[in-house]
């Protein structure tokens, strides 16, 4: 790995966005109505070797790293996140939000923009998009409850109420992708239509296949410059670097740090960056001793991070000092950190009364999270824990075991980066502590401590109406809340490795988040 270069997440210096009827951070879209932009430049096609894989693509609901991935080169939503800084461009919106109070915005569709299918984009499509993704148990509802309504104006304005000031609505707006109103459920999840540079030609259980979308009439910089985008879906790590090696794929997802040099050696570059990804414990604590917080701290006490840091991931990854990671503009050291210390672990354990507690550690069969397991269960029982490993396939850990009517499982490991969608940290603070299925469902931490979470609500919902030193103070405190009562956090933040050819492509650059951006990307 001596060999790699060090890229670091740029991103925008505050994420406290003011905006105006005049302007805001949005890029001018270069909307060439009724011009064909999608004609592939050099044309050929571009192959990614891809690590997770999904049954839902649905736009408003998925939250898969595959799908994530590839619905950004298919479906838009009013602004678009620039995924390697997160800066915020006009997508189906030809301009701004129009600030017409303080609590009301008006955005104006894109020129002429169409789906794939050649029908029209119009206001009907954005606001039932935006019900779906709002609605009552959807696992977006958390990122848009800052939004009172979303009403045509007229076939190409749409009018967005707020419930309160918000400082982030055009990074929430993004958020949001649009459909056709007329899409169904089953439409969504198979194969969604968007008015993306790219449309689905075929999407399979190994592999998704993009051609251009000739419809395509948005900022001619994104798109597309290919004849065919293919997805591979390779979750062996071995099975991929081979996929990479021999040139069967020309960009590889989450490439393991002890195989970059054959990457290298086979002419790929490999490059790092910073990121969010994270391996978490979640507790269930609706189920003693889950419901104490000591026992929640102990299992993280009883862990040796820095030890999985170095045996499992190589050294890259850094050990979880808050919520969010030392790369992240936001960054605030937690008021608790839990460094490697099994005496405190079973101080904890004592102070709460538990003994001979035994448990089934819940992982999912991602390889790089479920050989976190052997090391843990050992710690866990070093501090007089007996454990248990039950791994399983993502869904059928989340559908058999956690989202189930009586669910009775102790603690899980998995992996998460609500990155994909944001970088604000309400919005990921929100993604696993806020009103929605994880607290609901999952941590059931809404029912156990509901002091504890209505303060930590009231926290976000003071901080999305501030700016600055202000909105900092609030998000610091919620980060050392969130570090004391624990019923989800990470063990540490994952570097984001991906190896590309860049003998063979034009424009693309690694991101710090799951899925893979080629955006524009063009073979040579």
């Amino acid at each position: 790995m001596k060999n790699l270069k060090k890229g670091v997440v740029a991103v925008v210096a505050s994420l406290a966005l003011t905006l105006t009827a005049c302007g805001g951070s949005s890029e001018t879209s270069s909307s060439a109505a009724g011009g064909d932009t999608a004609t592939s430049a050099n044309g050929g096609e571009i192959n990614l070797g891809v690590a997770y894989e999904t049954t839902n693509y649905d736009p408003s609901s998925t939250s898969s790293a595959l799908a994530m991935g590839t619905n950004w080169h298919v479906v838009e939503g009013l602004y678009e996140l620039n995924m390697n800084d997160y800066s915020t461009r006009n997508a189906l919106a030809k301009d701004a939000p129009v600030k017409v109070s303080d609590t009301e915005y008006e955005v104006t569709l894109r020129d002429e923009a169409k789906f794939s299918d050649g029908t029209p984009v119009t206001s009907a499509d954005v606001v039932e998009s935006f019900k779906r993704a709002a609605a009552e148990g959807n696992i977006y509802a958390s990122f848009l409850d800052f939004i009172d309504t979303v009403e045509a104006k007229d076939d190409t304005t749409v009018s967005i109420k707020l419930k309160n000031p918000f400082s982030l609505v055009e990074k929430r707006l993004a958020t949001v992708k649009i459909v056709p109103a007329s899409s169904t459920k089953d439409e969504m999840t198979s194969m969604p239509i968007g008015s993306g540079p790219w449309k689905y030609e075929s999407i399979e259980d190994s592999k998704i296949t993009a051609v251009p979308n000739e419809y395509y009439n948005g900022d001619e910089k994104y798109a597309a410059k290919a004849d065919k985008m293919v997805w591979d879906v390779i979750k062996d790590d071995t099975a991929r670097t081979t996929a990479a090696q021999s040139g069967t794929i020309d960009i590889m997802e989450a490439v393991p740090a002890d195989n970059a040099p054959m990457l290298e050696a086979a002419g790929m570059e490999v490059d790092e960056v910073d990121g969010f990804n994270l391996p978490f414990l979640l507790f269930n604590t609706s189920k003693a001793p889950f419901d104490n917080a000591k026992v929640r701290q102990a299992f993280l006490y009883a862990v040796n991070t820095d030890m999985l840091i170095q045996n499992n991931m190589s050294g890259k990854a850094k050990a979880a000092t808050s919520f969010l990671p030392e790369s992240h503009p936001n960054y605030h050291k937690a008021a608790t950190q839990f460094s490697y210390d099994p005496e405190k672990a079973k101080s904890l354990l004592e102070e709460a009364g538990v003994k001979d507690l035994s448990v089934t550690l819940l992982t999912t069969d991602h390889p790089w999270i479920s050989d976190l397991a052997p090391q843990i269960k050992s710690d866990l029982e070093a501090v007089g824990i007996t454990t248990s490993i039950q791994s399983e396939a993502s869904a059928s850990l989340y559908a058999n075991n956690l989202d189930v009517e009586n669910p009775t499982f102790d603690l899980a490991l998995a992996p998460g980066d609500p990155s994909v969608f944001g970088n604000d940290p309400a919005l990921l603070i929100n993604w696993w502590y806020g009103d929605n299925v994880w607290t609901k469902q999952r941590t059931f931490w809404q029912k156990s401590d509901p002091a504890k979470f209505a303060e930590l609500k009231a926290l976000m919902d003071e901080s999305t109406q501030l700016e600055g030193d202000s909105q900092q103070e609030k998000w610091n405190e919620a980060m050392d809340l969130i570090s004391n009562e624990v019923p989800l956090y990470p063990l540490f933040h994952r570097t984001m490795i991906t190896g590309y050819n860049a003998d063979k492509l034009n424009g693309f650059a690694p991101i710090g988040t799951t899925g893979l951006w080629a955006l524009g990307v063009s073979k040579k």
